[in-house]
């Protein structure tokens, strides 16, 4: 690819992710309400794309073999409790993640 095609697709892919941060701002002003639906949809999206992450996750996993799950399973325990104790997602994920990632290294 020549240097040309290069900065072609940079600028692309620069404009695709400029146009799809700032339209919905230039589509919803803030001097109206924002459509139900819209309102929905940011209600109902972000748990419906972290249940496909976690159905992704534990998609390799195979159940009928219990030794093998060790570390998902108090990695999911983990993650659970962490949540409902804190309410942080973020904290949760991360720290479910770092927790699985030493586990596995230690067996």
């Amino acid at each position: 690819m020549t240097l040309g095609q290069q900065l072609i697709i940079i600028f692309c892919v620069a404009l695709a992710t400029m146009i799809t941060r700032y339209l919905p701002f230039m589509i919803f002003k803030d001097d109206k309400p924002l459509p139900e639906i819209i309102e929905y949809m940011g209600r109902v999206l972000p748990p419906a794309v972290f249940a496909l992450l976690v159905v992704y996750a534990l998609k390799d996993i195979k159940w009928l073999i219990p030794s093998a799950n060790i570390p998902a399973v108090l990695a999911i325990t983990l993650i659970i409790v962490l949540h409902a104790w804190k309410r942080n997602m973020l904290l949760s994920i991360s720290i479910g993640t770092i927790y699985y990632m030493i586990v596995l290294r230690l067996i």
